[in-house]
């Protein structure tokens, strides 16, 4: 078995404002970092395109309906903000979601190791009805309902380092205690969500805020201390990755210190916990990361890392 990289060239096609930092050029260098020869052993698979039963999986069915009526034929239109839509942008978010169903097929059928879908826009500040930060549908979070409800698995559990916290996933499990959802991220910023205190109904809500300055030391420290025994004594079923890179050092829309070795390193251990209680089972879902060399850089290590390289 290999790593499977899961992508489509719609994800170019959202268009969003000049300026803004989710931009198609985050796909090409992504592209292009994948296209090293180091990684010509990658399986790869074009993402099909969720329906509104698969996204309704996390959200309501209006909410999916009200995003199709919004999506413009031309021109582009703005849902919040920070987020816009033009004529391709539906079909992009689409093909996020079932990008993320589709790795979870391929891993849990055992087709494939471990799974990374670079796609965009990035998910995980969708919350149960409501677009914000750049995401339409949370797409880590359709991933662990659909592998509980086609696969069975009893208990998913989403790891989430980028640097702003994801909301989006938090407001989906709050209440659920089949799901853990952990986060590394730099507070005080936005969304404004993340603090130690945010447990959840059934305390599976595990944040670890990190303060700005703060780089690998800091990060390892709150992986090894808070978020990784947490996330044994769950012993998920599935281990889905909400990857950002955007606390890398060279990021403009924060001021974490990372580089690329820490996101490497948090990759293994988070790899060594799903060999212990989840046969091996990681989906990594692309979210943030918004500085094109920082990007690049720190894809390429992650994916080594889920290569086992």
């Amino acid at each position: 078995m290999t790593t499977l990289l899961i992508s489509h060239p719609a994800c170019v096609d959202h268009i969003v404002p000049s300026g803004h930092p989710e931009r198609p050029e985050r796909m090409r260098a992504v592209e292009e970092a994948l296209a090293a020869e180091q990684f010509q052993n990658l399986a790869r698979e074009q993402a099909p395109m969720a329906d509104g039963d698969i996204v309704s999986l996390a959200h309501p069915l209006e909410y999916f309906e009200a995003i199709r009526e919004a999506s413009p034929s031309e021109g582009m239109v703005r849902i919040d903000a920070d987020t816009s839509m033009s004529p391709g942008s539906f079909e992009a978010a689409l093909r996020c979601a079932g990008g993320a169903v589709l790795a979870v097929d391929e891993v849990m059928t055992g087709k494939a190791a471990n799974a990374f879908v670079a796609t965009r826009p990035p998910g995980h500040h969708a919350e149960t009805a409501k677009p914000m930060g750049f995401c339409f549908f949370n797409n880590a979070a359709i991933a662990a309902r659909y592998a509980q409800k086609k696969h069975g698995i009893e208990r998913a559990a989403i790891v989430d380092f980028d640097v702003h916290h994801g909301n989006g996933s938090q407001d989906i499990f709050w209440a659920d205690k089949t799901v853990l959802y952990s986060s590394t991220h730099e507070m005080p910023l936005y969304p404004g969500t993340g603090a130690i205190g945010e447990r959840g109904e059934f305390d599976t809500i595990v944040n670890a805020p990190l303060r700005a300055g703060d780089g690998g030391d800091q990060f390892r420290e709150a992986f090894e201390t808070v978020i990784l025994p947490r996330l044994r004594r769950f012993s998920p079923d599935l281990i889905i990755i909400s990857a950002g890179f955007d606390a890398h050092t060279r990021d403009p829309l924060a001021n974490l210190n990372l580089v690329e070795a820490d996101y490497a390193w948090v990759t293994k251990k988070l790899m060594d916990v799903a060999d212990e209680t989840a046969k091996g089972r990681v989906v990594s879902l692309l979210e943030g990361g918004y500085d094109l060399q920082g990007l690049a850089r720190s894809v390429a290590a992650h994916v080594t890392a889920l290569m086992r390289g």
